[in-house]
């Protein structure tokens, strides 16, 4: 496990790499296992204070970028690899509603959507199975 990071459930992680959906990285948060690892060459964080399903709906946004775009040293891709320090990346100010009721409400509600588009895609690949499926057999 040397060179890499241990990350705890609930705690975010920032990938520094570039990619046309994500033009200055992208953070993520671990919520399906235990923990889990992750190379150093992310920054690894744990945020107190704050919703955490407010944060993630936050890091999904382009908000963050203006941030981060600020402290990317010039010349900073280096095979689609940002150059930011960590320190200097906990330095970047967050968006984050005053009341912790306002993060939660609008963490909840993105919480709840994001399930519904979810349930729906489920259930739009079954018509389409079903659909082939029947497509099939009537040209048999």
């Amino acid at each position: 496990m040397s060179g890499y990071y241990l990350l705890r459930k609930g705690e975010f992680a920032y990938n520094k790499s570039t990619s046309v959906d994500s033009p200055w990285g992208a953070i993520k948060r671990l919520t399906q296992y235990e923990k889990g690892c992750v190379s150093t060459l992310y920054i690894c964080f744990e945020l107190l204070g704050a919703d955490p399903d407010y944060l993630v709906t936050y890091y999904e946004t382009n908000r963050w970028y203006k941030a981060v775009q600020m402290i990317a040293a010039e010349g900073a891709r280096n095979h689609g690899l940002l150059n930011i320090a960590p320190d200097d990346f906990f330095e970047t100010t967050l968006s984050v509603p005053p009341s912790a009721a306002e993060q939660q409400k609008v963490g909840n509600f993105f919480s709840r959507l994001d399930d519904l588009i979810t349930l729906h895609q489920r259930k739009l690949e079954l018509l389409r199975n079903i659909k082939k499926s029947l497509l099939d057999k009537m040209f048999v």
